[in-house]
């Protein structure tokens, strides 16, 4: 039997996980789920014997019934390969009582590589499956990461072109760079004016836009997404939260069945709810510290069971989690309303027209597994300082907001439960930053010495995604408003 996938808001709407990859989003607006989150199957003695790719196709074969086993493991071995610089893909690090899991080993050195190294894979052999011969355009908003490792990822794929919109003057300059000098004859990137809730507010508006759609299908083209309310993305994210827990009972940091924590710093929901898809796969998690920074839109969400983004923008030094619409909250609100599409349409309604919703006392019971913390910037630049003191290890600045809301959360608790924080990127992806929280005075201009800096530093080699940048050609120099970007895609599709 094949596990089914219907829309957050219409349980009527109900396709197949290929049918879910290549759609993106539900043509009601709504986000695909499966119908049950299925139960891990194979015991944890059997999981400690198998690396990486192994225990990813113990995963994802449970979700994605209807690719064969074949096409499956295809789709991992092409994914997780020598684009990682490390042959165990993400590894745990224990560093003095801690643990960080780092995700930041593959091309683009952010976690977004971790799912979108497989999502291409996925989404070609689903049109093949499902004997689609239009073009498929990746359409996606991103704050930094995504946005490069969607590029990467479908550079050149063919059968795909992919088109990226990120707010010009809220990423890091490395960021920007990666994107614009990204190559690959079917990519496209585009500046925005405005914040990354615009961008991915106009993606969706795109996306729903039915006319648009007839025009571009009767052109040979279909849309879809490499963001993470695609759930081709959501899903290989729930297998490194399995590995990371392999990776401690293979070392006897834990015994089978005890519980761990995990904090992930968040913007757009997707990390922390696949955490939270593991936890009812039967994962043995106890808390999902949900980390925050200035833009505490989730923090206020879990003390209050109040979402409001009607507040102020505040651009961070964390631009990844510079986020006030966490699309995949969405999500969560379906499990926890009981699976009640009606009632998750309602209050995704009154987030479109107001900006904001209140969810029941009901509902606010089942966040039990959920603590909401956050960071300020000062906040996060002394936790960089203070685990560089002790350690000698240095974070990014994404990290470090979830380093720093840890600490509060145990001082505060007084919780013992052995912890991984979630290590998303690479120091060298915020190198500026990194190093005015470690008092380095002064900071080259260029960016490519603040990165030679940081290695005398941290004694870790600068990662060939930063070296191959400061000889690349820009060769995307588009800026458009906000009003514009249906435009944009249109011409885009107008020239091929």
């Amino acid at each position: 039997m094949n596990l089914m996938y219907h829309s957050t808001r219409n349980s009527s709407i109900k396709v197949t996980a290929s049918e879910a990859i290549i759609q993106g989003l539900s043509p009601d607006g709504g986000l695909f789920v499966p119908e049950a989150i299925p139960k891990l199957t194979i015991s944890m003695n059997e999981l400690s014997k198998m690396n990486y790719l192994e225990i990813a196709y113990e995963v994802l074969r449970l979700y994605l019934t209807d690719y064969t086993e074949d096409e499956l493991k295809d789709c991992i071995s092409k994914a997780y390969d020598e684009k990682f610089d490390v042959p165990d893909i993400a590894p745990l690090k224990k560093v003095g009582n801690m643990y960080y899991l780092e995700l930041f080993h593959g091309a683009t050195i952010a976690f977004k590589d971790m799912a979108l190294s497989i999502l291409p894979h996925l989404l070609t052999k689903a049109a093949k499956k499902n004997n689609i011969s239009d073009e498929i355009v990746i359409l996606t908003a991103t704050s930094g990461d995504t946005g490069k490792a969607a590029l990467a990822g479908f550079a050149d794929v063919e059968g795909t072109k992919i088109i990226v919109f990120y707010p010009k003057d809220g990423v890091s300059k490395v960021q920007e760079k990666q994107m614009v000098t990204q190559k690959g004859d079917n990519t496209y990137v585009i500046g925005i004016r405005g914040n990354f809730d615009d961008a991915q507010t106009g993606v969706k508006k795109i996306f729903n836009d039915q006319e648009l759609a007839e025009r571009i299908k009767k052109a040979g083209y279909r849309f879809s997404s490499a963001n993470s309310i695609n759930i081709g993305r959501l899903l290989p994210q729930i297998v490194y939260y399995v590995y990371s827990y392999v990776e401690l009972y293979r070392r006897n940091e834990v015994s089978e069945g005890e519980k761990i924590n995990f904090v992930v710093p968040t913007g757009n929901f997707g990390n922390i709810l696949a955490a939270y898809y593991a936890k009812q796969m039967g994962l043995p998690i106890g808390k999902l510290i949900c980390a925050s920074n200035d833009n505490k839109v989730l923090f206020d969400f879990f003390q209050t069971g109040v979402y409001d983004s009607n507040r102020e923008f505040i651009l961070t030094i964390s631009p990844s989690m510079d986020i006030l619409i966490s699309s995949n909250l969405e999500r969560l609100i379906y499990h926890i309303a009981g699976e009640d599409t009606d009632k998750t349409k309602d209050l995704m309604n009154s987030l479109s027209s107001k900006g904001r919703y209140e969810i029941t006392s009901d509902m606010k019971k089942n966040l039990e597994d959920f603590i909401g913390g956050y960071a300020t910037v000062e906040e996060t630049k002394s936790a960089i300082l203070n685990i560089y003191e002790e350690t000698g290890y240095v974070l990014d600045t994404h990290t470090a907001v979830a380093s720093s809301v840890y600490n509060k959360y145990k001082d505060e608790v007084g919780d013992k439960t052995k912890t991984v924080i979630v290590s998303t990127a690479s120091p060298y992806k915020f190198a500026e930053s990194v190093l005015s929280a470690l008092g380095k005075d002064p900071i080259p201009e260029n960016d490519y010495e603040q990165a030679k800096v940081l290695k005398e530093l941290s004694g870790v080699a600068i990662p060939k995604a930063i070296e191959e940048l400061y000889s690349a050609e820009i060769r995307h120099k588009n800026v458009c408003e906000i009003d514009e970007m249906k435009n944009e895609v249109e011409e885009i599709l107008k020239k091929n």
